[in-house]
């Protein structure tokens, strides 16, 4: 060491140091690198990302070569400031140059270069993949002793190797990935109306029993035909009496067929009924949409255990779900109307799910489906008066009861009211 020049120790000792940043740059961006990203690229035919993609497949071998290199570099780097501090100065020295290499090596060869990897994996990843694959076919005695004794080391204390979680994300993952994904906001909010269908019913989304407007087939035919003028729905239900007693849905189509046929009749409107298509209650949103679809139906009604009528499911409502509301009306709904004191008035037949979605609440869903039911669930009995109550953070207050029903409830988060009420004062 004695006849090496001066010049040459000071700049092996700036390469080793070069060459342990690249190690460590090359160690974070691989493992910060977004997997699904890279798929996507491989996928595109991108041969860095093949060979980063190539490299990732065995994790153990490939830290093997880095940390190989990097320890290589970091041993040998503090040796050579050693000599050069031997040869300037004195023993004594060592420590002090010992001690200045750990401060150079942790700020230019672990710091700096880590939070540039992790800042930018793939610009780094994709251009050190090029000097780490063959260098670890070089290697690859030394890197199959290290792996080799490092896995059965972990299996000793537990870890089985084999057995790790595969890069996969579960539901609730890709929920807020795609939250965080930066995607348009109508492409987020379609996508995560796929996710709901898995927890969601064709009870969260049916037209309640109360609720259904239909044909009375006991009805003077006069009666009929200006109620089939006046109902502009895709598939009317037609019943005898009573929706318990329905006896089918007349399409639009049929119901042009049947108010320009000349002979009008009840046993000619009778033909044009199709027969109901009748859910169990309960039955998940997804399996009911794949229900309309091998049926070939686009309307069906939901039954009880006892084979009582609950409402009615169609698939419009499903795909609502996803795509939002179809309508093809120019007025606003007024189903929601704002107040000045930060409230809103609600519709009592809402379904709390839509409240929800609508305002941004968070009212509970596990129980009943409207809002209506779940004041009433609350109080545990029918009101005779006009009351007010709290859910969840939520002030809520009936308008307007008629026939056991709660049809207006005026409700908003409690401390914003609050806060209205203070400012009035």
């Amino acid at each position: 060491m004695n006849e090496i020049p001066l010049w040459i120790l000071l700049g092996s000792i700036a390469f080793l140091v070069l060459m342990s940043a690249f190690f460590s740059g090359s160690e974070t961006s691989m493992m910060a690198i977004n997997r699904y990203r890279l798929k996507h690229l491989v996928k595109e035919k991108n041969k860095s990302a093949k060979r980063v993609s190539k490299l990732l497949e065995s994790t153990d071998r490939l830290l093997g070569v880095i940390l190989i290199g990097n320890n290589f570099t970091h041993t040998l780097s503090t040796a050579l400031a050693t000599v050069v501090a031997i040869r300037l100065w004195t023993d004594s020295a060592v420590l002090a140059v010992t001690v200045f290499m750990t401060i150079i090596m942790i700020i230019f060869a672990e710091v700096m270069p880590k939070t540039i990897a992790a800042l930018k994996p793939e610009s780094i990843a994709f251009p050190a993949s090029y000097v780490l694959k063959p260098l670890s076919k070089i290697l690859s005695p030394l890197i199959t002793l290290v792996s080799f004794v490092s896995n059965n080391f972990a299996k000793l204390i537990g870890i089985n190797l084999d057995n790790v979680d595969k890069d996969e994300l579960k539901p609730e993952e890709l929920r807020t990935l795609l939250q965080s994904s930066g995607v348009p906001k109508r492409q987020e909010e379609m996508l995560m109306g796929i996710f709901d269908m898995d927890y969601l019913s064709v009870n969260d989304v049916m037209i309640p029993k109360n609720e259904i407007i239909g044909i009375n087939l006991n009805d003077d035919l006069e009666e009929i035909l200006e109620q089939l003028q006046k109902i502009d729905f895709t598939y009317i239900p037609c019943y005898e009496d009573s929706i318990d007693n329905i006896q089918g849905f007349l399409s639009v189509n049929k119901k042009a067929d049947f108010l320009g046929n000349r002979s009008q009749s009840k046993k000619n409107l009778k033909a044009e009924l199709r027969e109901p298509l009748f859910v169990p209650e309960n039955t998940p949103l997804y399996k009911q949409l794949s229900n309309f679809q091998s049926s070939g139906r686009r309307v069906g009604l939901i039954v009880d255990e006892y084979g009582d009528i609950e409402g009615i499911i169609t698939l419009r409502a499903i795909l609502e779900i996803i795509v939002g509301e179809i309508t093809t009306e120019t007025m606003e709904k007024m189903d929601i109307m704002p107040q000045a004191d930060g409230s809103f008035l609600v519709e009592g037949g809402m379904m709390v799910r839509e409240v929800n979605r609508r305002l941004k609440f968070e009212l509970p869903t596990e129980g009943p489906k409207t809002l209506s039911g779940l004041i009433l669930e609350e109080v545990q009995t029918i009101p005779n008066t006009n009351i007010g109550l709290t859910i969840n953070g939520y002030r809520i207050e009936t308008v307007l009861i008629k026939d056991n029903v709660i049809k207006l409830a005026k409700l908003g988060k409690e401390k914003d009211i609050d806060e209205t009420d203070e400012e009035q004062e």
